[in-house]
């Protein structure tokens, strides 16, 4: 019995190669409270890019001046492409911290119920994985749209008499066809329900849940995404109700 006392010990003084890596930090971010974390900080990381994306688009109000040269500016900027991968990482964590966050909810509950009765649980909050998956495609596709061109391509090579990209006129023509302009009004629903939710988890994830100011955290972030979804919605609506183009 000593002997394999001392070959228990001897064992474990030596580190494995997965004890190698054995960091607080990574021990952390591997647990489901880690994961969690990572959700909340991505995502009031995107929610910023939303509301600086959708603040720049505003200037198709402004004019076809005024687009094409914010849109200029903006390629024109050294840091575009730092700021583009930066974003892409961001939104990568985003994407697949949460899908493993879903596969181990199925895990801890590998047999359905047969009947679901949520008694708290709101509709986006259920389908929030639904709503994400939704996004994801939609952001591929007006990737697709309007930065590499490949959908309606006939409305994005334009160029304006200054020799710029005519982003306001790629726009007014995309979404002067109504079943583009429903695939974005549809896909900003969605977003709205998926970010409806997102931002009451981020408050209760980022400790922010006290009663004396949770309330007010949560509408001002609800207030955020309404705008948001408003916001983006109000171009293809206003191009096909003739008001801008």
């Amino acid at each position: 019995m000593a002997i394999v006392r001392r070959a228990i010990v001897r064992q474990a003084s030596v580190p494995s190669a997965g004890r190698s890596f054995d960091h607080p930090l990574l021990r952390l971010l591997s647990s489901s409270i880690g994961k969690k974390l990572v959700m909340a900080v991505t995502g009031v990381a995107l929610l910023g890019f939303l509301v600086a994306h959708m603040a720049g688009n505003l200037t198709l109000y402004l004019g076809q001046d005024s687009l094409n040269g914010y849109a200029a500016t903006l390629k024109g900027n050294p840091l575009l492409w730092p700021a583009r991968l930066g974003l892409l990482t961001v939104f990568g964590l985003h994407v697949a911290t949460g899908i493993s966050l879903a596969r181990e909810n199925r895990n801890a509950r590998p047999i359905r119920y047969d009947r679901v009765e949520p008694q708290t649980a709101t509709w986006a909050s259920r389908y929030i994985v639904f709503t994400g998956l939704v996004v994801l495609f939609f952001v591929v596709f007006h990737l697709l749209h309007f930065t590499i061109g490949a959908v309606q391509s006939e409305v994005f090579h334009g160029v304006d008499a200054q020799g710029r990209h005519d982003v306001y006129g790629m726009v007014t023509g995309a979404f002067s066809n109504p079943i583009v302009s429903g695939v974005y009004v549809l896909a900003m629903a969605v977003l709205g329900f998926h970010l409806y939710h997102a931002v009451q988890s981020a408050v209760q994830t980022l400790g922010f849940a006290h009663k004396s100011y949770k309330q007010t955290l949560e509408f001002g972030a609800k207030a955020i995404v309404a705008l948001i979804v408003i916001g983006n919605c109000s171009f293809p609506v206003f191009v096909l109700a003739g008001l801008v183009g």
